[in-house]
Protein backbone atom coordinates (compact mmCIF):
# COMPACT_ATOMS: atom_id res chain seq x y z
CA UNK A 1 0.00 0.00 0.00
CA UNK A 2 2.87 2.33 0.83
CA UNK A 3 4.44 1.55 -2.55
CA UNK A 4 1.17 2.43 -4.29
CA UNK A 5 0.99 5.69 -2.32
CA UNK A 6 4.53 6.66 -3.36
CA UNK A 7 3.74 5.81 -6.98
CA UNK A 8 0.66 8.03 -6.99
CA UNK A 9 2.55 10.84 -5.27
CA UNK A 10 5.40 10.65 -7.78
CA UNK A 11 2.97 10.63 -10.72
CA UNK A 12 1.31 13.75 -9.33
CA UNK A 13 4.62 15.58 -9.07
CA UNK A 14 5.63 14.40 -12.53
CA UNK A 15 2.71 16.07 -14.27
CA UNK A 16 2.52 19.21 -12.11
CA UNK A 17 6.24 20.03 -12.25
CA UNK A 18 6.37 19.43 -15.99
CA UNK A 19 3.38 21.73 -16.53
CA UNK A 20 5.03 24.45 -14.45
CA UNK A 21 8.32 24.13 -16.34
CA UNK A 22 6.48 24.57 -19.63
CA UNK A 23 4.66 27.62 -18.30
CA UNK A 24 7.90 29.18 -17.04
CA UNK A 25 9.38 28.61 -20.49
CA UNK A 26 6.35 30.24 -22.12
CA UNK A 27 6.77 33.27 -19.84
CA UNK A 28 10.37 33.77 -20.86
CA UNK A 29 12.14 31.82 -18.12
CA UNK A 30 10.79 32.95 -14.76
CA UNK A 31 7.64 32.83 -12.64
CA UNK A 32 6.75 34.15 -9.17
CA UNK A 33 6.52 31.33 -6.63
CA UNK A 34 3.13 32.56 -5.44
CA UNK A 35 1.68 31.96 -8.93
CA UNK A 36 2.72 28.31 -9.14
CA UNK A 37 -0.16 26.79 -7.17
CA UNK A 38 -2.92 28.88 -8.81
CA UNK A 39 -1.51 28.00 -12.23
CA UNK A 40 -1.50 24.28 -11.51
CA UNK A 41 -5.00 24.33 -10.05
CA UNK A 42 -6.33 26.19 -13.10
CA UNK A 43 -4.47 24.27 -15.81
CA UNK A 44 -3.67 20.74 -14.62
CA UNK A 45 -6.35 18.08 -14.17
CA UNK A 46 -6.10 16.98 -10.54
CA UNK A 47 -7.88 13.98 -9.07
CA UNK A 48 -9.98 14.00 -5.92
CA UNK A 49 -7.21 12.10 -4.14
CA UNK A 50 -4.63 14.73 -5.17
CA UNK A 51 -6.84 17.53 -3.88
CA UNK A 52 -7.44 15.91 -0.49
CA UNK A 53 -5.79 17.26 2.67
CA UNK A 54 -3.59 14.66 4.33
CA UNK A 55 -1.43 14.23 7.41
CA UNK A 56 -1.76 15.92 10.75
CA UNK A 57 -1.07 19.35 9.22
CA UNK A 58 -3.65 18.79 6.47
CA UNK A 59 -1.40 19.69 3.53
CA UNK A 60 -3.06 19.24 0.14
CA UNK A 61 -1.53 16.10 -1.33
CA UNK A 62 -0.50 17.53 -4.70
CA UNK A 63 1.22 20.60 -3.19
CA UNK A 64 3.15 18.38 -0.79
CA UNK A 65 4.45 16.12 -3.56
CA UNK A 66 5.11 19.12 -5.82
CA UNK A 67 7.43 20.76 -3.28
CA UNK A 68 9.06 17.47 -2.26
CA UNK A 69 10.05 16.41 -5.78
CA UNK A 70 10.97 19.96 -6.85
CA UNK A 71 14.12 19.41 -4.72
CA UNK A 72 15.20 16.80 -7.30
CA UNK A 73 14.66 19.23 -10.17
CA UNK A 74 16.71 21.89 -8.40
CA UNK A 75 19.55 19.44 -7.69
CA UNK A 76 19.48 18.43 -11.37
CA UNK A 77 19.92 22.08 -12.36
CA UNK A 78 16.60 22.21 -14.19
CA UNK A 79 15.12 24.96 -12.03
CA UNK A 80 16.44 27.59 -9.64
CA UNK A 81 14.43 28.91 -6.69
CA UNK A 82 15.58 32.35 -5.67
CA UNK A 83 14.10 35.45 -4.03
CA UNK A 84 10.51 34.32 -4.39
CA UNK A 85 10.94 33.33 -8.02
CA UNK A 86 11.34 30.10 -9.95
CA UNK A 87 13.71 30.20 -12.93
CA UNK A 88 14.02 27.66 -15.74
CA UNK A 89 17.68 27.00 -16.55
CA UNK A 90 18.99 26.22 -20.06
CA UNK A 91 19.19 22.59 -18.92
CA UNK A 92 15.56 22.79 -17.87
CA UNK A 93 14.58 24.25 -21.23
CA UNK A 94 16.38 21.41 -23.01
CA UNK A 95 14.68 18.86 -20.73
CA UNK A 96 11.27 19.95 -22.01
CA UNK A 97 12.06 17.99 -25.17
CA UNK A 98 11.79 14.87 -23.00
CA UNK A 99 8.61 13.30 -21.65
CA UNK A 100 7.40 14.28 -18.15
CA UNK A 101 8.46 10.84 -16.88
CA UNK A 102 11.96 11.21 -18.35
CA UNK A 103 12.35 14.61 -16.70
CA UNK A 104 11.33 13.10 -13.35
CA UNK A 105 13.89 10.31 -13.78
CA UNK A 106 16.56 12.88 -14.65
CA UNK A 107 15.77 14.69 -11.42
CA UNK A 108 15.86 11.53 -9.32
CA UNK A 109 19.22 10.48 -10.74
CA UNK A 110 20.66 13.92 -9.98
CA UNK A 111 19.32 13.83 -6.43
CA UNK A 112 20.80 10.39 -5.76
CA UNK A 113 24.18 11.61 -7.02
CA UNK A 114 23.95 14.70 -4.82
CA UNK A 115 23.15 12.53 -1.78
CA UNK A 116 26.29 10.45 -2.34
CA UNK A 117 28.42 13.59 -2.38
CA UNK A 118 26.60 15.37 0.46
CA UNK A 119 25.37 12.71 2.91
CA UNK A 120 25.44 15.03 5.91
CA UNK A 121 23.44 17.76 4.20
CA UNK A 122 20.58 15.51 3.19
CA UNK A 123 17.69 16.06 5.58
CA UNK A 124 14.91 15.06 3.23
CA UNK A 125 12.67 12.09 3.97
CA UNK A 126 12.48 9.19 1.54
CA UNK A 127 8.93 10.11 0.64
CA UNK A 128 6.87 13.28 1.08
CA UNK A 129 5.40 13.72 4.55
CA UNK A 130 4.25 16.69 6.56
CA UNK A 131 7.00 16.07 9.13
CA UNK A 132 9.74 17.95 7.32
CA UNK A 133 9.53 21.27 9.17
CA UNK A 134 12.70 22.63 7.63
CA UNK A 135 11.31 22.23 4.13
CA UNK A 136 8.06 23.84 5.18
CA UNK A 137 9.87 26.85 6.63
CA UNK A 138 11.90 27.22 3.44
CA UNK A 139 8.72 27.14 1.37
CA UNK A 140 7.05 29.67 3.64
CA UNK A 141 10.04 32.00 3.26
CA UNK A 142 9.96 31.50 -0.50
CA UNK A 143 6.32 32.58 -0.58
CA UNK A 144 7.00 35.58 1.65
CA UNK A 145 9.78 36.65 -0.69
CA UNK A 146 7.43 36.15 -3.62
CA UNK A 147 4.80 38.37 -1.97
CA UNK A 148 7.40 41.06 -1.32
CA UNK A 149 8.69 40.89 -4.86
CA UNK A 150 5.19 41.07 -6.28
CA UNK A 151 4.58 44.20 -4.22
CA UNK A 152 7.69 45.79 -5.75
CA UNK A 153 6.62 44.71 -9.22
CA UNK A 154 3.15 46.18 -8.82
CA UNK A 155 4.69 49.45 -7.62
CA UNK A 156 6.75 49.55 -10.83
CA UNK A 157 3.69 48.68 -12.92
CA UNK A 158 1.88 51.69 -11.46
CA UNK A 159 4.55 54.09 -12.74
CA UNK A 160 4.38 55.96 -16.03
CA UNK A 161 6.88 55.17 -18.79
CA UNK A 162 8.84 58.32 -17.95
CA UNK A 163 8.90 57.51 -14.24
CA UNK A 164 10.28 54.06 -15.04
CA UNK A 165 12.85 55.68 -17.32
CA UNK A 166 13.95 57.90 -14.43
CA UNK A 167 14.26 54.82 -12.21
CA UNK A 168 16.56 53.18 -14.76
CA UNK A 169 18.73 56.31 -14.80
CA UNK A 170 18.83 56.28 -10.99
CA UNK A 171 20.02 52.67 -11.04
CA UNK A 172 22.81 53.53 -13.47
CA UNK A 173 23.94 56.39 -11.24
CA UNK A 174 24.05 54.03 -8.25
CA UNK A 175 26.28 51.77 -10.34
CA UNK A 176 28.73 54.64 -10.81
CA UNK A 177 27.68 55.97 -14.21
CA UNK A 178 26.89 59.55 -15.20
CA UNK A 179 23.60 60.19 -17.00
CA UNK A 180 23.83 63.57 -18.75
CA UNK A 181 21.05 62.69 -21.20
CA UNK A 182 17.61 61.41 -20.21
CA UNK A 183 15.06 61.70 -23.00
CA UNK A 184 12.38 64.35 -22.37
CA UNK A 185 8.73 63.66 -22.88
CA UNK A 186 7.77 63.59 -26.51
CA UNK A 187 8.37 61.46 -29.56
CA UNK A 188 10.38 58.32 -28.93
CA UNK A 189 13.75 58.75 -30.62
CA UNK A 190 15.02 55.25 -29.83
CA UNK A 191 17.62 56.13 -27.18
CA UNK A 192 16.21 57.07 -23.78
CA UNK A 193 19.36 57.41 -21.66
CA UNK A 194 23.04 57.95 -22.43
CA UNK A 195 25.47 56.98 -19.69
CA UNK A 196 29.19 57.66 -19.34
CA UNK A 197 31.98 56.40 -17.11
CA UNK A 198 33.16 59.95 -16.40
CA UNK A 199 31.39 63.32 -16.15
CA UNK A 200 32.74 64.55 -19.52
CA UNK A 201 32.02 61.41 -21.46
CA UNK A 202 35.63 61.16 -22.56
CA UNK A 203 36.05 57.52 -21.62
CA UNK A 204 34.61 54.66 -23.58
CA UNK A 205 32.41 52.76 -23.74
CA UNK A 206 29.42 55.00 -24.23
CA UNK A 207 26.31 53.27 -22.99
CA UNK A 208 23.08 53.84 -24.89
CA UNK A 209 19.97 52.71 -23.10
CA UNK A 210 16.53 51.95 -24.46
CA UNK A 211 13.74 51.67 -21.89
CA UNK A 212 10.35 50.04 -22.44
CA UNK A 213 7.73 50.11 -19.72
CA UNK A 214 5.71 47.08 -20.82
CA UNK A 215 5.26 45.00 -17.65
CA UNK A 216 2.84 42.51 -19.21
CA UNK A 217 4.52 42.18 -22.59
CA UNK A 218 7.44 40.18 -23.94
CA UNK A 219 9.78 42.30 -26.06
CA UNK A 220 10.35 40.73 -29.48
CA UNK A 221 13.42 40.25 -31.62
CA UNK A 222 12.48 43.08 -34.01
CA UNK A 223 12.84 45.66 -31.23
CA UNK A 224 16.26 44.32 -30.29
CA UNK A 225 17.41 44.46 -33.92
CA UNK A 226 16.06 48.01 -34.22
CA UNK A 227 18.23 49.06 -31.27
CA UNK A 228 21.26 47.41 -32.85
CA UNK A 229 20.70 49.44 -36.01
CA UNK A 230 21.20 52.79 -34.28
CA UNK A 231 24.41 51.90 -32.45
CA UNK A 232 27.71 53.40 -33.59
CA UNK A 233 31.31 52.33 -33.16
CA UNK A 234 32.30 52.41 -29.50
CA UNK A 235 28.71 52.09 -28.27
CA UNK A 236 27.32 49.37 -26.09
CA UNK A 237 23.63 49.08 -25.39
CA UNK A 238 21.29 48.23 -22.58
CA UNK A 239 17.71 47.31 -23.31
CA UNK A 240 15.67 47.59 -20.12
CA UNK A 241 12.05 46.47 -19.86
CA UNK A 242 9.69 46.18 -16.92
CA UNK A 243 8.36 43.02 -18.58
CA UNK A 244 10.15 40.11 -20.25
CA UNK A 245 11.89 39.15 -23.50
CA UNK A 246 10.91 36.45 -25.92
CA UNK A 247 13.37 33.66 -26.63
CA UNK A 248 13.89 35.12 -30.13
CA UNK A 249 14.74 38.51 -28.60
CA UNK A 250 17.38 36.93 -26.36
CA UNK A 251 18.83 35.08 -29.32
CA UNK A 252 18.91 38.30 -31.33
CA UNK A 253 20.90 40.00 -28.56
CA UNK A 254 23.34 37.15 -27.88
CA UNK A 255 23.98 36.58 -31.58
CA UNK A 256 24.44 40.27 -32.44
CA UNK A 257 27.83 41.60 -33.53
CA UNK A 258 27.24 44.56 -31.18
CA UNK A 259 27.06 44.28 -27.40
CA UNK A 260 23.44 44.47 -26.24
CA UNK A 261 22.62 43.57 -22.64
CA UNK A 262 18.99 42.72 -21.94
CA UNK A 263 17.60 43.57 -18.51
CA UNK A 264 14.08 42.36 -17.78
CA UNK A 265 11.74 43.24 -14.93
CA UNK A 266 13.15 40.61 -12.59
CA UNK A 267 16.73 41.67 -13.34
CA UNK A 268 15.78 45.28 -12.66
CA UNK A 269 14.34 44.44 -9.23
CA UNK A 270 17.44 42.40 -8.35
CA UNK A 271 19.75 45.22 -9.39
CA UNK A 272 17.68 47.88 -7.60
CA UNK A 273 17.96 45.85 -4.39
CA UNK A 274 21.69 45.29 -4.90
CA UNK A 275 22.58 48.96 -5.48
CA UNK A 276 19.89 50.55 -3.31
CA UNK A 277 22.28 51.53 -0.52
CA UNK A 278 24.45 53.46 -2.99
CA UNK A 279 21.60 55.69 -4.18
CA UNK A 280 20.91 59.24 -3.12
CA UNK A 281 17.84 59.77 -0.96
CA UNK A 282 15.97 61.33 -3.90
CA UNK A 283 16.70 58.33 -6.10
CA UNK A 284 15.73 55.88 -3.35
CA UNK A 285 12.35 57.59 -3.07
CA UNK A 286 11.51 56.54 -6.63
CA UNK A 287 11.21 52.97 -5.32
CA UNK A 288 11.72 52.92 -1.55
CA UNK A 289 12.62 49.62 0.08
CA UNK A 290 12.57 48.39 3.66
CA UNK A 291 14.84 45.51 4.53
CA UNK A 292 13.56 42.79 6.85
CA UNK A 293 15.75 39.96 8.09
CA UNK A 294 14.47 36.36 8.31
CA UNK A 295 16.12 33.39 9.92
CA UNK A 296 17.48 31.25 7.12
CA UNK A 297 20.12 28.61 6.42
CA UNK A 298 23.35 28.38 4.46
CA UNK A 299 22.02 26.30 1.57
Amino acid sequence: MAKEHVGRTKATATKTLYAVMKEISRRGGSMPAKELYPFVEANVKLTEWELEPAGKNKYIRWTNSFQFYSINYAKAGLIVKQKGMWYLTPEGEAALKLSPEEVMEKGEVAYREWRKLNPREDKRDEEPTDENAERDRAEELNLLESDAREGIRQFIVSKSPYEFQDMVAALLRAMGYHTPFIAPKGKDGGIDIIAYLDPLGAQTPRIKVQVKHKPDTAIGASEVRALSGILKAGDIALFVTSGTYSADARNAASGNDKFIRLIDGNDFIDMWQEYYDKMTDDDKNMLPLKRIAFLGNNE
